[in-house]
């Protein structure tokens, strides 16, 4: 797909950060779009901005939680527009903390927003864009599909599930003209940090500015590699660095995770936490965000990274 303009593209997670550059760099090319975000409000917005530009701005407020409103979503696109050039899942949130505390709440909302969302809505989107010469899937990945770290384990699990479902993707429907893309980027300037729950109640650490890509960036890189069919794009040096390792040195990240227990005896016996008891650990388990369904799906589910 080397032009956008005419092409009609659907974008998840379109209000903020990446989905919104993705959206609006989209708009710049002419393309028709349907976007889709939690938060109605700044959907709204938006898309008032859009229309100025591209000729088509439809918008659908959709909680990824729910598989009735993927398919209603699914539908609609099938109805009004018999067909559809490109797919962008966008969306994404995040949670920081240890696993044990995670709810089950908390699991399976991320699981469903970052992992579920995008394999139901793609499945049934499957026809519309098989029917268009050139169609296109980009999922965003991010470079915590392909190398792990702490305290995001939940996060880790579905993008590394993402990188495999569009792997699977391109090497089943790439015979037959479909572009499937993998975005992997590493730290992107959104509020993916600043918003994402937390074991502790307390707000995840961000990364520094400068190890930071723009969500123009991201967009820009994104488009590029659609345009190209690109199989996979790595975004910041950082995402190159840690792949790199894992590719050619796995023993140095992990002996990096392994740092603080392995080290810790030699620094003295005064440095070594006790460790806790099976009543302290459940104790903690129980004592994590709140676990009220209908409060949590309320946060928007808009942020990527």
């Amino acid at each position: 797909m080397r032009d956008f303009r005419g092409k009609q593209a659907l974008v998840t997670g379109a209000a903020g950060g990446i989905g919104r550059a993705i959206a609006t760099q989209l708009a710049q090319a002419g393309a028709q779009l349907w976007l889709v975000d939690v938060d109605a409000d700044a959907l709204e917005t938006l898309a008032a901005e859009l229309r100025s530009i591209t000729g088509e701005v439809r918008i659908r407020v959709v909680d990824l939680t729910q598989r009735d409103e993927i398919h209603a979503l699914a539908d609609e696109v099938n109805a009004l527009w018999r067909g559809l050039d490109l797919l962008i899942n966008n969306a994404g949130v995040a949670f920081y903390g240890p696993t044990h505390q995670m709810t089950e709440v908390q699991w399976d909302r991320l699981m469903g927003i970052n992992l579920e969302a995008p394999i139901h809505l793609t499945r049934r989107l499957m026809p519309a864009l098989m029917s268009r010469e050139g169609s296109h899937i980009a999922n965003m990945c991010s470079v915590s599909g392909l190398v792990a770290g702490g305290r995001f384990n939940a996060y880790h699990t579905t993008k590394y599930g993402l990188v495999g479902f569009t792997e699977a993707l391109r090497a089943e429907y790439g015979r037959s003209g479909l572009g499937v893309t993998a975005i992997c980027p590493g730290p992107v300037k959104t509020n993916l940090y600043r918003d994402c729950q937390t074991g502790r109640g307390s707000r995840a650490p961000e990364p520094p500015g400068w190890l930071c890509a723009s969500p123009e960036r991201v967009a820009k890189l994104t488009l590029r590699a659609i345009r190209w069919n690109r199989r996979m794009v790595l975004i910041t040096p950082l995402a190159h660095l840690l792949f790199n390792m894992k590719r050619f040195a796995p023993w140095l990240i992990d002996a990096m995770n392994q740092f603080s227990r392995r080290s810790l005896p030699f620094i003295g016996k005064r440095y070594i936490r006790p460790r806790p008891s099976l009543e302290e650990l459940l104790a903690q388990s129980q004592q994590t965000m709140p676990t009220d369904a209908s409060t949590v799906s309320t946060i928007p589910a808009k942020r990527a990274a």
